[in-house]
């Protein structure tokens, strides 16, 4: 499997919804950076009466396939609950199913279990993944699917943040190219370490392990594995209006079984209130 696919999974179908935690304030020091991850979920839902537009690209190198995806995150009431979305866009160059267009829309809920003042937080969700692409051009399962995953956080030190994920998903009736029909499985597991340098700079290094099935006759599969690391950078441009723009770069690359693949992912969130804040 391309890089630039397991990237699409990671990011799209399996979508990022997540915050830091908020560092402690410095007097006259600039707000810190309270944004995503890259690849590796954090178990920080927005805070009540902020919104997040993330928009995030990925390409492998040597190829001409390109994943793009946008995903609009909601409080609902407060920080304990989330609902998100992911809407992705994807080019593939696969001589068998050229195209390029919509993939599968991802919706998410989350529910998180600690966080603010703790050294831990959980946050557990579940996604729906919609067959809104064209599986004849292999831009999307071809049936629905779902899929639970548990990102778990954990401060390490005052700038020092660890992140980990365990996931899985299910698709009763995936299609291949050729309208074949199986059940189709995937898993997943993440590990990041983020090292906040500054207050408008985090360095970042994840990895991601990943196990995806995909069919190749009725009631056919065939699992291939992946394994990614990704070091990678953000920083933070903050407006007096309460918006913060956060840009980021990774470069991630296979080891393992993956070993010689490489690629580029950039990142790009707009963070800002859509509600007055309670005193």
């Amino acid at each position: 499997m391309r890089l630039s696919v397991v990237l699409f999974l990671v990011s799209a179908a399996l979508p990022l919804a997540a915050q830091s935690p908020p560092a402690t304030p410095v007097p006259d020091a600039p707000p810190p950076i309270e944004d995503n991850s890259f690849l590796v979920e954090e178990a920080y839902n927005q805070e009540r009466g902020i919104v997040q537009h993330i928009s995030t690209f990925s390409r492998s190198a040597g190829s001409a396939a390109w994943m793009y995806a946008f995903t609009q995150e909601w409080p609902l009431a407060g920080q304990a609950h989330q609902l998100s979305y992911t809407v992705p866009l994807a080019h593939n160059d696969d001589p068998l199913a050229t195209g390029t267009g919509i993939g599968d829309i991802a919706v998410t809920y989350r529910y998180q279990i600690g966080g603010g003042d703790h050294a831990l937080a959980l946050a557990p969700n579940a996604t729906v993944l919609l067959p809104t692409g064209d599986s004849r051009r292999a831009l999307g399962s071809g049936g629905a699917g779902f899929q639970v995953k548990l990102p778990f956080s954990a401060k390490l030190a005052p700038r020092l943040v660890a992140h980990s994920n365990a996931g899985v998903s299910y698709t009763p009736r995936a299609r291949d190219i050729f309208g074949n029909t199986a059940a189709s499985r995937g898993y997943a597991l993440g590990q990041s370490v983020i090292w906040l340098a500054h207050p408008r700079l985090n360095l970042m290094l994840e990895s991601i392990w990943s196990a995806t099935e995909e069919v190749t006759g009725p009631r056919q599969t065939e699992r291939g594995t992946e394994f990614l690391l990704s070091p990678g950078l953000r920083t933070a441009i903050n407006l007096r209006s309460g918006l913060q723009i956060v840009p980021g770069l990774a470069f991630p690359f296979g080891i393992g079984p993956s070993r010689g693949e490489r690629g580029v992912f950039a990142y790009l969130s707009f963070e800002h209130p859509f509600a007055r804040q309670s005193p």
